[in-house]
């Protein structure tokens, strides 16, 4: 860690501990100072300046719109080696997918519209893309995605079905609004504080540039809690959702875990099974793509005792 020395505020850095968790290429640090601040410091290879500047410029943009989360502190390069750094403030808390199984129900559900509630006012800067429709841009990452698995994917029961509503309902995408993303929304990026209030985590520049359809950010909620995702979805919407949220959703999901196929075959091939699983899981969630709302959803509805909102 002795290249760090060469921060420009290392002079105020009192204790340094290098993190390990995550699966990104920065190099993480907690930082305490020596006015008991205590940050995160980020560290990340010079060619991904631009990338990270970026995310910070998206950082400050969420950040005046009150939303809880790690606060920006300061970004730049540093070195003979040029490395990136970005400082941000720690929060305190466990993240969401380990927290959120111990909560009861009823807690989960709360907690999951709060999500929600958070989502949506991420979502409520507009990009401008200018003539780049959502459509065109997301084959022209996708459209390889799945061409790769129908070359070299690992088949699955059902996988004719999923790929036949993937490429017949391609007209969902047409016109879709485009604002700026979180990037990575899901549970492994939320912490629940013990006072269980919520802050978003990891802000990273991802594919499309962290601008697309706001509803793609669906794409990684965490269906195997059905109580906390439920409430993400009635969170996000006031309990009014649009019948063709559903069939969006289900065509995210279908793309994202049957794309995943390849990329766990060459890159994480002990997660392989787990995401042939969760293919099989939203084939059956959605009765092989003909039930517009998810099981998950409307058995977590039927279960969960809260007071729900109604759509007026």
């Amino acid at each position: 860690m002795s290249y760090l020395r060469e921060l420009p505020m290392f002079s105020t850095f009192c204790d340094v501990k290098p993190i390990h968790k995550g699966m990104s290429g920065d190099k993480k640090y907690y930082v305490t100072t020596t006015e008991n601040q205590r940050l995160l410091l980020r560290i990340s290879d010079p060619q991904d300046f631009q990338r990270k500047q970026m995310e910070y410029w998206l950082l400050k943009q969420f950040a005046e719109l009150k939303i809880p989360m790690s606060q920006p502190v300061d970004f730049g390069i540093f070195g003979e080696d040029r490395n990136v750094y970005t400082l941000l403030t720690w929060i305190d808390g466990e993240e969401a997918e380990t927290k959120v199984p111990r909560l009861s129900k009823d807690e989960q559900y709360q907690i999951g519209r709060e999500a929600g509630r958070i989502l949506k006012s991420i979502h409520s800067i507009p990009a401008n893309v200018m003539d780049q429709p959502w459509k065109k841009r997301y084959f022209s990452v996708v459209s390889e995605r799945l061409a790769a698995f129908l070359k070299e994917g690992e088949r699955f029961p059902g996988w004719e079905i999923m790929m036949d509503y993937i490429d017949s309902n391609r007209n969902l995408l047409d016109n879709r609004p485009q604002v700026y993303l979180h990037g990575d929304y899901h549970m492994g990026n939320l912490i629940i504080s013990p006072q269980n209030e919520l802050s978003v985590i990891d802000w990273h520049t991802v594919d499309f540039d962290n601008i697309g359809d706001p509803w793609y950010e669906f794409n990684r909620i965490g269906m195997e809690y059905p109580y906390f995702a439920a409430g993400q979805i009635d969170g996000y919407f006031r309990d009014c959702i649009p019948d063709v949220f559903w069939r969006l959703l289900a065509y995210y999901l279908s793309v994202s875990t049957i794309t995943s196929i390849v990329w766990a075959k060459y890159f994480a091939p002990e997660r392989l099974r787990t995401i042939l699983t969760m293919n099989t899981d939203i084939l059956c969630q959605f009765d092989n793509m003909k039930q517009l709302i998810p099981t998950w959803y409307t058995i977590a509805k039927d279960k969960c005792a809260t007071v729900k909102g109604s759509c007026n």
